[in-house]
């Protein structure tokens, strides 16, 4: 088994320096090859330009425009100036002057001195400007050559001036230029191949002993598995950022984060959910299960936290996402069942004072009185209860509205639900618990307002109830018939201890107004004294 890994990671080790000599030898010879390239345009124009310098500099010299410029005294001076300024540059192998009877005036070689120009004239009139740079060749050889025209004090054209580099010396020179760079290119070869040694005993290590392959088919393998899991797998590196997530996770995160899909990998995860999702494992490197986190946003979520070590050091974080749907479902029905339980006990007190009008009217002898007012509370309370399970599929909202429904009869209060009432929980994700509180304590407010009037007590007063549900979008409305709440008092009933009923009230309708809210929906009211008050509030999906 240990002679199969070592083979193995030879043949890593191979192709990884096959790979490697190829990139960098590529690479280095297109840098080398590019920067001598370069370097040699650089170098051209730059010589070209000395040059042109060094030729327009001679023709402007004094010594050759002035009037007095010829002779043989003149010849000699131009001789010793010229000679002594050649010493000085280095790059300048000849210099030439010519009259315009194409006699040479100066040679660098004294011998061609007064001797006939049988070379290439300048062209001046062709180019912009009165000097320019070519290649041509003379006595010296190939060379590349700079013209400058040379005018007297009155603008005549008297001759021209040739400063020369031999192409021999050029190419030493380029040739030095290519050496360089062929060393400097080595040099990198060579480093590049000592990095490389390092960075594959890296890898080496961090392999341990697999082919990259077998790790391609465990990578599959482990994808296909946390893919297939209902529960959503959430991993981060020690920075927050997301490294993995199946698509399970993507599901519920997506809930929070609408235009997340597949791109929240590589993304912080506090763009996603918050980053507080995770952060407390990152820092405190502890176990943490069924936690339910606010960063969710959702109730029937819950993530166990687990740290990811490397030498007791945490390196990343995995959250497992657990869907409770099918125990949220249980749990409701459970709650429906207890709103169940408080609306019969509620009914208890209702039907008790029905059955003592039974019982006087059959004492009283009045059969006939006594069947019909059975057969009038039997007809109202099963059409009531009936209406209610019709319009509205989630137990623990219908359990809730027929206790409040036989609440009302108590209160001599008639209980309305308006037409049209439709109320589906797949409509939109609302927590059942939540609006329970929410249409509980709008009843109960509804309720208190109705009974302290001061008003006619036996005129019987209505509650309309409303709730209606589409695909995104979910109303609630209450409307009473109390005595109303003042223009001056409307804008504060939903501060937190404003009541007019006393110390230790004014609690309902800002828990109310925090819980829609805190779900993204809108609470208005509007009322009028005297004629009663309307709340409605309204849930839509963010698309």
């Amino acid at each position: 088994m240990i002679h199969k890994e070592r083979t193995t990671l030879k043949g890593i080790q191979r192709n990884f320096i096959r790979a490697q000599l190829v990139l960098i030898i590529s690479l280095a010879l297109f840098l080398g090859v590019a920067g001598t390239l370069i370097n040699i345009h650089f170098e051209t124009e730059k010589r070209d330009q000395n040059l042109q310098n060094v030729a327009e500099a001679i023709a402007h010299s004094p010594i050759l425009t002035e009037k007095d410029a010829s002779g043989a005294d003149a010849s000699v001076v131009l001789s010793e100036y010229l000679d002594s300024l050649k010493e000085t540059l280095e790059d300048i192998d000849v210099i030439s002057v010519v009259g315009s009877d194409n006699i040479r005036l100066y040679h660098s070689n004294h011998e061609l001195i007064g001797t006939v120009y049988d070379g290439t004239l300048p062209q001046f009139e062709l180019n912009a400007k009165e000097y320019y740079a070519t290649n041509d060749s003379g006595p010296s050889g190939t060379q590349r050559r700079a013209y400058a025209a040379v005018y007297d004090e009155n603008g005549a054209y008297i001759g021209f001036v040739m400063a020369i580099m031999l192409m021999k010396n050029i190419y030493s020179e380029t040739t030095q230029t290519l050496f360089i760079f062929v060393l400097i290119t080595a040099a990198a070869i060579l480093l590049e191949l000592l990095i490389s040694a390092e960075l594959w005993g890296k890898i080496k290590d961090s392999l341990l002993g697999y082919e990259p392959d077998v790790f391609s088919a465990m990578y599959q393998i482990r994808d296909n598995i946390l893919e297939s899991l209902d529960e959503g797998i959430l991993a981060v590196d020690a920075d927050g950022t997301v490294q993995f997530a199946n698509h399970a996770a993507v599901e519920m995160l997506s809930n929070i984060k609408k235009d997340a899909g597949d791109s929240i990998v590589g993304q912080p995860l506090d763009a996603v959910c918050g980053g507080a999702l995770l952060a407390h494992t990152l820092q405190s490197g502890e176990k943490e299960f069924n936690v339910q986190e606010q960063a969710l946003g959702n109730a029937n979520i819950l993530i166990d936290r687990i740290p990811i070590k490397e030498d007791d050091t945490v390196i990343g974080a995995v959250g497992i996402l657990h869907d409770r749907a099918e125990y949220t479902k249980l749990m409701e029905d459970l709650t429906g069942t207890r709103y169940l339980v408080d609306s019969m006990r509620a009914n208890n007190h209702d039907f008790t004072n029905k059955l003592h009008v039974i019982l006087g009217l059959i004492q009283m002898e009045m059969y006939d009185e006594a069947v019909s007012y059975i057969e009038n509370i039997t007809i109202v309370q099963r059409s009531t209860i009936s209406k209610i399970m019709h319009a509205v599929n989630e137990p623990a909202v219908a359990a809730l509205l027929i206790g409040k429904a036989a609440r009302a009869s108590e209160l001599n209060i008639k209980f309305v639900l308006r037409e049209g009432c439709f109320y589906s929980s797949t409509a939109l994700s609302l927590p059942s618990e939540v609006l329970v509180t929410i249409i509980g304590n709008l009843i109960d407010n509804a309720f208190d307002a109705m009974n302290e009037s001061g008003e006619d007590y036996g005129a019987q007063k209505e509650l309309l109830f409303g709730i209606y549900s589409r695909p995104g979008a979910v109303l609630i409305t209450v409307d009473d018939m109390g005595k109303g709440i003042p223009a001056e008092d409307l804008g504060r009933i939903f501060e937190n201890g404003y009541s007019t009923k006393g110390e230790g009230r004014g609690t309902g309708l800002y828990q109310v107004k925090t819980l829609v809210e805190g779900l993204g929906g809108k609470i208005t009211v509007e009322s009028q004294v005297g004629v009663g008050t309307s709340f409605s509030i309204s849930f839509t999906k963010n698309l």
